[in-house]
């Protein structure tokens, strides 16, 4: 099903998605397409329930299909794509279900994370909070959502460091995937971006107050946002949205495997 003219990933669309080099990455091969096609999903340059031909990819890496087909078995366990025996591999289609489950797990570790980091919070990491503040709001004003989007993830990732928990961060990425692709939706919304830092700003407020019931609650105000801008596309942009796993629109015959 072809992607609808006014969805938000039409203007954006190129006739080939475009990936990474893998001179950007380090660790083995397969590991390396592993994390260039995680990109292209996640930045939605594959599009949901797009067909992702393995001919392309190899071409547009330089790499046999080896390594690329260890890199969507991967990418598969993560539930990133669907691969359909004797079709193809299909980028999977954002799912509420998976969604607001991933926002549910998502926010209680971060409520929990800023409503400890409140109380021991330092100068210094105030220092990196604002500084980061001071780039969302140029990049804002730039216009550079991709930008925004990942200076915003880099606020969230300093917040959950701040607690000393090593591992939280990637527990939190691990059940924020799947809501993590769906918020590229939102960013180019007009006044998104505004919004976000307004709420950004909040937060650090809180936690420069060393109020912790303050930073949870500006916290919970934000992360629920998503569902709430999320909700509307549904309706609007049913072909990028999926009840169930797999692709409701196999393309027929056999694909390029």
């Amino acid at each position: 099903m072809p992607v609808n003219e006014d969805s938000p990933l039409h203007a954006v669309k190129k006739s080939r998605p475009s990936l990474t080099p893998l001179d950007d990455y380090t660790g083995s091969l397969s590991h390396k397409v592993y994390l260039s096609l995680k990109q292209a999903i996640l930045t939605l340059e594959f599009r949901p329930g797009e067909m992702m031909q393995k001919s392309h990819i190899c071409t547009e890496l330089g790499v046999s299909r080896s390594p690329v087909t260890e890199a969507m078995a991967r990418l598969a366990s993560e539930g990133l794509v669907d691969i359909v025996p004797q079709t193809g591999t299909f980028v999977t289609r954002f799912s509420m279900a998976e969604i607001r489950e991933g926002a549910f797990l998502r926010e209680a570790l971060e409520l929990a994370a800023v409503e400890r980091v409140a109380s021991t919070i330092t100068e210094e990491q105030l220092v990196a909070l604002r500084r980061n503040l001071r780039i969302q709001e140029a990049l804002m004003q730039d216009g550079d959502t991709a930008g925004f989007y990942q200076v915003d993830a880099q606020m969230h990732e300093l917040i959950l460091s701040f607690t000393g928990y090593r591992r939280l961060a990637a527990l939190a990425e691990t059940s924020w995937i799947q809501v993590n692709r769906a918020r590229r939706l939102n960013l180019p919304l007009p006044g998104r971006m505004k919004a976000t830092l307004a709420e950004h700003k909040a937060i650090v407020a809180a936690l420069e107050a060393h109020d912790p019931q303050a930073a949870r609650a500006a916290t919970r105000r934000h992360l629920n946002q998503l569902i709430t801008l999320l909700e509307p596309l549904v309706a609007r942009h049913p072909e990028l949205f999926s009840a169930g796993p797999a692709p409701s629109d196999v393309a027929a015959g056999r694909a390029d495997m």
